[in-house]
């Protein structure tokens, strides 16, 4: 799987969802320039230009997500709902089993079969992979995109983007974006890795401006009795 390791199927879930939601952050906001293996298209970087500006117009969002893995046969592997909580650099992630908080600073990842939670420091000196990426500069001179054009979902039409990486050597050869064309907002993704499997994310429910306490982005040790702590900060 692309950017994350498989463990169990808990596991193999939350790696996932960073696959979705983290996957395109790190870089450089493309520019419009060209590249070494071809050239960007500019109707695809318009439409990206107007996802990242109403993403931006939010102080905070909500998404309600159901991911889906499938293996290489078709055959989906797994499928649960979880929901993301983004409020400029913090953000709370929480899934069937697992939860993941940042307050920009500090993250905590919480594995409730083990009832395991793991710290580490937030490195902004590091091309690290943060959820408010995935909703605003999720597009970089380490992929050229296209605009394929629009189909039909149900009552939405929405607008596929596709990206393809610069770098070979990626366990993932192709990611697409699903944008709803009405509210320039972002749909879904599906990433199709090397070894023929595919991570399919669908956001069902996408709220801006919700109220969000600071206190949902610090993961509180009262609330987990018995929690066992690894801290990687030292």
């Amino acid at each position: 799987m692309p950017l994350y390791l498989r463990f169990d199927i808990n596991q193999l879930y939350m790696k996932s969802v960073f696959l979705t939601f983290l996957l395109l952050s790190g870089f450089i906001l493309v520019r419009g320039q060209n590249n070494s293996i071809g050239k960007n298209d500019p109707d695809a970087k318009k439409l990206l230009d107007q996802v990242s500006a109403k993403a931006k117009s939010y102080k905070n969002i909500q998404a309600d997500f159901t991911l889906e893995i499938q293996n290489a046969a078709g055959k989906t592997e797994g499928k649960k709902t979880g929901t993301l909580y983004l409020k400029g650099t913090q953000y709370h992630v929480s899934i069937t089993g697992q939860e993941i908080f940042c307050d920009g600073k500090n993250s905590w990842s919480y594995d409730k079969s083990t009832n395991e939670v793991t710290i580490s420091k937030v490195d902004p000196g590091v091309k690290t992979i943060s959820p408010e990426k995935f909703f605003t500069d999720f597009y970089d001179k380490d992929f050229l995109y296209k605009l394929n054009g629009a189909r039909k979902q149900g009552r939405k039409t929405l607008e596929e983007v596709e990206l393809t990486p610069v770098d070979k050597t990626r366990a993932f050869y192709k990611v697409y974006l699903y944008i709803d064309k009405a509210t320039h907002m972002l749909y879904g993704l599906k990433s199709l890795e090397k070894n023929g499997a595919k991570d399919i994310l669908t956001i069902n429910k996408l709220l801006g401006n919700s109220t969000i306490s600071d206190d949902l982005f610090v993961f509180n040790k009262a609330k987990y009795p018995g929690v066992e702590e690894v801290d990687l900060r030292n």
